[in-house]
């Protein structure tokens, strides 16, 4: 069955109408234009005003993971609320899950809005920029990923979030990445394509700058109709609960062992001198990307690390046909130092640390698998929203390890007290 595009939807004339193509609307008037993209310290210093102005501004971000060695915040999406432009309405036909009495339409001060993206590869201070977002209160989805590029591109660390997808999990929706939402809500087909793109790219295409505003531009008047849900099951409290811990989260520097990292998926079944090779053919990869700044992967994806670790450690000698002549020399030549290492510079094999749950923690994971699954029948919730399997494992060994894995409202449903 054909999906339906935005056109196929009839509109309010409250509603922007979509572009012939299908395309989100672009909005006028006030609202966003594609060339609303922010890159001198003049233009900055024109929306700072109606950000400071605001107590809840969406955010995006765009970066570079696909295409450098290091990824960088490339794109800084924002949507603000102002007045003289278009307003978004909710659609009547809301799928499955939590569903209010009825849609909102008549509201006092209609969400009006105006879209820019920020460029923080242009040469301009930030500054101001990072000082003005500090008192509104943050719309993201899936803010896990933006909160640690805000923090490593901007420094910035939001006092408060509000997460659309923690949202509408909340109200038991099940399909909710944001084009989703945006088709539940607003009848509108978000277009794809731009997801790989890079967007370290200068200067970037028209194309480019409005698919990172449709990431942004529907987050606030979103964000509005899952509150007004979240008050009606009086769940509000649960999302600022769970907005908090993202925030607690997403600031933990995430520090792997140096001499572990080659450990790539699959790594557990080589042994010995096919696990040395590996080790040297990862370090090897690790130092190409780097002198390129391209992702490990564009040297030599990991399945093909791993075969080769496997040939040479045969007596095979594999090659790759898109290896320039030194590549391909130091690509053998790490493996050919890795095959003379002794046995006793050879990795070691890890371990799984721990011993088989006992009768009674065994007895205990049920109680608390049986007490979430009731939860979730009745709450409509997804189970492993409110605890996944490894959470109640954990908890049921260690009990005090609860407030740490579990926000209280998680806690509550388990029927765990402090």
């Amino acid at each position: 069955m054909t999906k339906p595009s935005a056109l196929d939807i009839p509109h309010s004339p409250a509603m922007p109408k979509p572009s012939e193509d299908g395309a989100p609307p672009k909005l006028s008037e006030g609202g966003s234009l594609a060339g609303d993209l922010i890159a001198t310290a003049a233009q900055l210093a024109g929306v700072i005003p109606q950000i400071e102005a605001a107590g809840r501004v969406a955010i995006d971000t765009e970066a570079d993971s696909l295409h450098s060695y290091r990824e960088k915040l490339c794109l800084l999406q924002v949507s603000v609320p102002v007045t003289g432009a278009v307003v978004l309405r909710p659609r009547d036909d809301a799928g499955p899950g939590l569903r209010p009495p009825a849609p909102i339409r008549d509201r006092r001060s209609p969400l009006q809005l105006h879209d820019f993206v920020v460029d923080p590869l242009a040469d301009v201070d930030l500054a101001p920029l990072r000082s003005a977002l500090e008192c509104p209160e943050i719309v993201l989805h899936g803010a896990d990923y933006d909160l640690r590029m805000l923090r490593r591109g901007l420094n910035f660390v939001p006092r408060r979030i509000f997460d659309t997808m923690i949202a509408a999990r909340l109200l038991g929706i099940r399909e909710f990445s944001l084009a989703a939402l945006v088709k539940r809500y607003f009848g509108l087909e978000l277009p794809k394509g731009s997801q790989k793109a890079n967007w370290a790219h200068r200067p970037l295409p028209t194309r480019m700058t409005e698919y990172a505003i449709n990431d942004v531009r529907y987050l606030l008047p979103l964000a509005e109709e899952l509150e007004a849900e979240l008050d009606r099951y009086c769940r509000l409290d649960w999302l600022r609960q769970s907005c908090r811990r993202a925030i607690e989260q997403a600031a933990v520097q995430r520090v792997r062992d140096e001499n572990e990292l080659w450990r790539i998926s699959g790594s557990g079944s080589l042994r010995g001198r096919e696990a040395a090779v590996l080790r040297a053919l990862w370090q090897w990869r690790e130092k190409e990307a780097e002198v390129a700044d391209r992702p490990p992967f564009h040297i030599l994806q990991n399945h093909e690390l791993l075969n080769a670790a496997v040939a040479f450690a045969s007596r095979n000698v594999p090659d790759y046909r898109h290896f320039s002549s030194r590549r391909r020399q130091a690509f053998r030549q790490a493996a050919q130092c890795a095959m003379q290492l002794p046995e006793s510079e050879w990795p070691v094999s890890r371990r799984r640390v721990g011993r088989r749950p006992g009768p009674e923690t065994v007895r205990a994971t049920e109680e608390l698998r049986r007490r979430r699954d009731q939860a979730a029948r009745e709450l409509n919730l997804e189970p492993a929203f409110i605890a996944p399997r490894s959470t109640l494992e954990a908890i049921a060994t260690n009990q005090t390890r609860a407030a740490s894995l579990l926000v209280p409202w998680q806690q509550e449903l388990l029927g765990i007290t402090a």
